[in-house]
Formats: structure tokens, sequence, C-alpha cells
């Protein structure tokens, strides 16, 4: 049996003597997406952090395909197929969305500091397959119109896309969204489940922090859910949602019937 994409043994992480993360085990197919859900406050941009190696657990084992990664560096995990969103954009907000793009790409372009100050060394070819690369990258998200746009200047779901784009632009094989609809209208919401889809259908995982359920209902085929940092509910979207400790945990009566309403 080949191994996860991503597997996490018995994780904990702690700040001080906040526990933000409590003996977390998890595993996420290859080709999969899978959610990762739970109230504000439950831990799981730490545990995107402790993954992506902003934040380094107590105890406990991270694997991407097999591989332990607990201890590198967030670029040498990089390097190892693993890129990420996050929850507030980081976008370089005075260059355009075509610059961008071709920001994510640093670690593919190559070359030394010669090369790229006297534009030797084959420079001007990778320059050229570069900007290819990452205007069919904008393309590929929806934003092609826009190249040539300040980051600054594009509408918050073109935002979100261009984020995606320059985190596919390092050809990740495990993609970590924190929420991506998030400041998302209904309209914007319909083409990023669009978008998701069409980046799983690149071959990419994804494991995705999400705070609204009819996205995750509809696209994830598992989800965890934390609580204080401990995993309470594992399983198919159908599963989680009719799980009590779930509904009494996160979800609570409104969100109960909200994720009624979704599987409608």
């Amino acid at each position: 049996m080949s191994a996860p994409e991503l597997e996490i043994e018995n994780l904990t992480l702690r700040y001080g003597g906040l526990t933000a993360i409590d003996a977390l085990s998890l595993r996420v197919e290859t080709g999969s997406l899978h959610a990762l859900i739970g109230p504000n406050g439950a831990g799981k941009t730490s545990v995107f952090n402790a993954i992506s190696g902003l934040a380094r657990g107590q105890s406990g084992a991270i694997r991407l395909r097999g591989e332990r990664i607990e201890r590198l560096a967030p670029d040498a995990r990089a390097r190892r197929g693993l890129a990420r969103t996050f929850q507030n954009l980081r976008l370089f907000n005075e260059m355009t969305a075509l610059e961008n793009v071709l920001a994510g790409m640093h670690a593919e372009m190559g070359g030394t500091l010669f090369d790229v100050l006297t534009r030797l060394g084959g420079f001007h070819a990778k320059e050229r397959a570069a900007v290819s690369a990452a205007r069919e990258l904008l393309d590929f998200v929806g934003l092609a119109a826009v190249a040539q746009t300040l980051a600054r200047a594009l509408s918050y779901g073109d935002q979100r896309r261009l984020e995606i784009a320059r985190a596919l632009a390092a050809k990740p094989r495990l993609l970590l969204l924190d929420e991506p609809a998030a400041g998302m209208n209904p309209a914007e919401t319909q083409g990023l489940n669009h978008l998701l889809g069409a980046v799983r259908a690149r071959g990419v995982t994804m494991l995705l922090v999400e705070h609204d359920m009819g996205l995750v209902m509809r696209l994830c085929d598992r989800i965890t859910v934390l609580n204080f940092g401990r995993k309470i509910a594992e399983g198919a979207p159908d599963a989680v949602r009719a799980d009590p400790a779930v509904i009494e945990a996160y979800l609570g009566v409104k969100g109960a019937a909200e994720l009624r309403g979704s599987a409608a």
C-alpha cells in the first residue's frame, strides 16, 4: 500500500501554556480534497503552520509521501512539493498579477546570481518559459485579462484567485488552502468551487480550511473536525454532517440547519 500524500501522527503544538494542537493524527490520501474544519480558535491554522514549517510541534511526526519533514525548513518542504495560501492575503500589491505568479516560480527558475546579473547562461530562455507558464496559470484561474494589473487594483475575489495561481506556480503536489472563500460573494464562491475542481483534476492533493460549509460538503472527500486543538470527528461529509459531537461542539442549531440545506 502506497504512503498517503500527507500523514500527521500524534502532533502536539503548544504556545507557552496554550495547547494549540493536541495529539492530532491525520491522513490525507493522494489526489483527494480533504477539509479541516472547526470553530475559530480550534487550531486549524496552527496545523497549517506546523505542516508548512512556520511552527514546530513539541512532539509527533509529519510525513510527505512517507518522508518525515517536521524538522525541515519551510523552503525544504516547498521543494518537496508543498505550497499554501493564507487566511490573510499575502500578495505583492505593487506588482502586477503576472509578476506575482512569476514570484511563485523562483524555486523553479534556477540559475546563479551571475546569470541573473549578466542575463547569460540561458537566462532569456528560462525567462520566456516562465512568463509563458505564468500566463497559462493566470488563464487557468480566470485572470488572463488582468495579467498587467497591479494586485492591489484587483477585486477581492480575483486577489484570492491570484494567490492560488501563485501557489500553483511552485508546481505543488500538496496544496494547503486557508479559507480561500473568505470574503467572497456567492458568485465568486461558485467560481471557486469550479476552480478547485479543476486544480484537483490536475492531480494536486488539497487540504482545505474553510468556514463555508456548502463548499466543503460539495467538494470534499473527507472531513476532519477540530475543537480546542483535538480531533472530535472524521469521515465522509454525510457522516460528519450527522455526527452529534460535531453538531454540539461546532455547528450548533444554526450550523446544523446550514448543513441540511447544503445537502439539498
